[in-house]
């Protein structure tokens, strides 16, 4: 009887020391102006997107809610990175050759997403939704300084039309508390 008791109290102790995790998303929009009609513009610079800058994770709901503080967070990685036109609605992005999404916090910088060719890439109308190809990178360090920040690159050409996009960032949060 007592080894039984003994193990139902190790299986505890184990399980109170036994990480959590959850998923969070930050999203964010920007605007890719419309280029003069006729005239192919290179696209040499993607606007930034003014709700990924100076993020502190420390008022993040998702983290309110799970009673978390971003010093206690023991790994976070980008889940999925997707970018999705918002208007006009039959506007695709064959505009893009190429997007990159960036970590950074002070003067560290590191590469979450990409993807290239993307004038290529047979997308669905109304509103297509590129999917990103994410980087298995370790977003701890990131997450637990000051802020961090999300920055956007991307080459192409300016669109003919004014251009609203939207980026959704699912990133998985483990931490060693339960």
């Amino acid at each position: 009887m007592r080894l039984v008791s003994l193990l139902a109290a190790a299986s505890l102790g184990l399980a109170a020391c036994a990480s959590s995790s959850f998923t969070t998303e930050v999203r964010g929009e920007s605007t890719v102006p419309a280029g003069p009609r006729g005239v192919e513009t290179p696209l040499n610079g993607f606007p930034a997107i003014s709700s990924f800058a100076g993020m502190d994770f420390d008022k993040n709901q998702d983290f309110k809610n799970q009673g978390l503080r971003k010093s206690e967070v023991t790994s976070v990685k980008v889940e999925s990175l997707t970018l999705k036109v918002l208007s006009p609605d039959d506007q695709d992005l064959t505009f893009l050759d190429s997007v990159e999404f960036f970590a950074r916090a002070g003067d560290r910088e590191a590469r979450i997403a990409s993807r290239q060719n993307v004038a290529t890439v047979d997308l669905r109308l109304p509103n297509p939704v590129l999917s990103l190809n994410v980087e298995n990178v370790e977003l701890q360090p990131f997450v637990a300084a000051p802020t961090m920040s999300i920055i956007v690159r991307g080459r192409g050409r300016l669109p003919e039309r004014e251009v609203r996009l939207q980026a959704v960032v699912k990133l998985q949060v483990e931490t060693g508390l339960l």
